[in-house]
């Protein structure tokens, strides 16, 4: 595989090797003494699938404590993906950066613990899976406004469709005042 250093400390974009025939496709998704070689050795307790329609924006979402690490990649169809730093001792705190993911390329990329994560959906539908490193707790579920003006995430999307929760996130100036009191 290939894996390339993302500008924020310890996300990486990795690109698996891909076996292609007449007949289709071999990918081999994940293999934990392969990624810990490269950097990613997490112990991945959980995977998730979400489902979405085109315009579809997820996000900026965050699990308190412990945190969650996660490995995103696409089933079906094209995703733009965003992770923002939220850890207020990094040198990159709120800087963000956006990837394409799709069902083609097969890349991935590896989020930390301590990162904010989102994406939107740019094809007609997109079936995203991701490994995390600690089961999804309720009381621990975090998130901040995709359209924070601080943040200025530059989202490929005029209108998204966005859930309730997702609308009235903090923002990250509220975020940014409970961490650095």
């Amino acid at each position: 595989m290939e894996v390339t250093e993302l500008s924020l400390s310890g996300a990486k974009l990795i690109q698996p090797k891909v076996f292609r025939d007449s007949r289709g496709f071999f990918i081999e998704t994940y293999s934990a003494g392969s990624y810990a070689k490269v950097g990613v050795d997490i112990a991945f307790v959980q995977d998730n699938h979400s489902r979405s329609v085109r315009g579809t924006l997820r996000g900026l979402h965050y699990q308190s404590s412990p945190g969650q690490a996660k490995l995103v990649r696409v089933i079906t169809g094209r995703i733009w993906d965003v992770i923002v730093d939220i850890r207020p001792d990094s040198a990159t705190f709120g800087k963000w950066e956006g990837v394409f993911l799709d069902a083609e390329e097969h890349l991935q990329i590896f989020v930390p613990v301590g990162f904010a994560h989102g994406f939107c959906v740019l094809s007609d539908h997109a079936d995203v899976a991701y490994k995390v490193s600690a089961p999804y707790k309720a009381s621990t579920e975090c998130s901040i406004r995709y359209d924070d003006p601080v943040l200025s995430v530059g989202w490929p999307i005029p209108e998204p469709i966005v859930s309730d929760r997702d609308k009235s996130a903090p923002s990250f100036s509220d975020y940014t005042s409970q961490v650095k009191s």
